[in-house]
């Protein structure tokens, strides 16, 4: 009895119990991706920006959609094109004949959850109006600063395949990702089960039957129990190192920044809490590692020839790396 008193005081043991009841809740319309949904989770109280990529039809959608449902929070969706505007997105001044002023009518932007289909549609200006507010979580338009409400978060996704009327995202722009989510195709067991679960349904139903789990003050305590999450300073020298032998490593045009270790420490400690512990350990670092640094880094050309993917040299430059014990 005292044992389930002591778990039950616990912050991180009610984490971790809080988070296997929004992975259940979540199976009720995604079958299988159970990393993709620990990533979208983990990003959530690291209060990270997603990138989530992977070919038509694998539920990026669906799955930022589920995410959105499942918090108390407003909800807003932006489907990226060639032709989009800056002021489409973060909104513009607009005149008042009755005052005779201008005033400032806000943009899609203007939400907690923010989710971006194929953001790699629109061109480099519109993706320069997303600097600001994904890294200070504000907009500056015509002088004035206009705060976001807490909390923000960008989910973005975009198709690797397709070439047609698509732009490359700037560095400076993937660096303000936290994670960038690769999405596969489900196994044929899984497959077989999407089609038996969502036959004869539409997903407008699917996602009716998904029940409001957290709120903002929630978020907020959940975010405070990973920060406090224990870490050794060895294991801050671990990260670091992986970091830094990026910027140095041959085969590489361009490494990792700072933002990218910090990242990594954060994702390792919510990893952490994932599993129910208050403490990282240095497979936690290790598991984190691609999602953080597959977008901060830039193969040489040569390495692209070979055939050389960025997630094989991060699993080489983990291997090169002493792991602390």
């Amino acid at each position: 009895m005292n044992e389930i008193l002591f778990q039950e005081s616990n912050p991180v043991a009610e984490l971790n119990k809080k988070l296997n009841e929004i992975k259940t809740e979540i199976g009720k319309v995604i079958v299988g991706q159970t990393h993709v949904i620990d990533l979208l989770l983990i990003g959530l109280f690291c209060d990270g920006h997603l990138l989530l990529e992977g070919v038509p039809g694998v539920a990026k959608t669906l799955a930022s959609k589920l995410l959105a449902k499942i918090i108390d929070v407003q909800f807003s969706r932006l489907q990226f094109t060639p032709d989009l505007m800056p002021s489409d997105v973060i909104g513009t001044s607009v005149f008042n004949p009755k005052e005779g002023n201008f005033y400032f009518k806000s943009g899609p932007i203007f939400s907690n959850l923010v989710l971006i289909d194929e953001i790699n549609r629109a061109p480099a200006k519109t993706q320069s109006a997303l600097f600001e507010v994904m890294e200070e979580r504000q907009v500056t338009v015509d002088g004035h600063t206009h705060i976001m409400q807490y909390p923000f978060i960008v989910l973005a996704t975009q198709n690797p395949i397709e070439q047609e009327g698509t732009y490359r995202l700037p560095e400076a722009q993937l660096d303000r990702f936290l994670f960038k989510i690769e999405i596969s195709y489900p196994t044929l067991q899984e497959e077989v089960q999407i089609l038996n679960l969502q036959q004869g349904k539409t997903q407008t139903q699917l996602l009716q039957n998904v029940n409001k789990l957290l709120s903002v003050s929630e978020i907020a305590l959940y975010r405070e129990i990973v920060q406090n999450i224990k870490v050794n300073g060895n294991l801050v020298e671990y990260i670091a190192s992986i970091v830094h032998e990026t910027r140095n490593h041959a085969s590489l045009n361009l490494g990792a920044s700072t933002r990218a270790s910090l990242a990594l420490l954060k994702s390792a400690k919510a990893t952490a809490a994932l599993q129910g512990r208050d403490f990282i350990i240095p497979e936690d670092v290790q598991q984190m590692a691609p999602h953080v640094l597959r977008h901060r880094i830039m193969l040489t050309p040569e390495k692209e020839m070979e055939g050389i993917t960025t997630d094989e040299l991060i699993q080489n430059i983990l291997k090169t790396i002493e792991v602390p014990r």
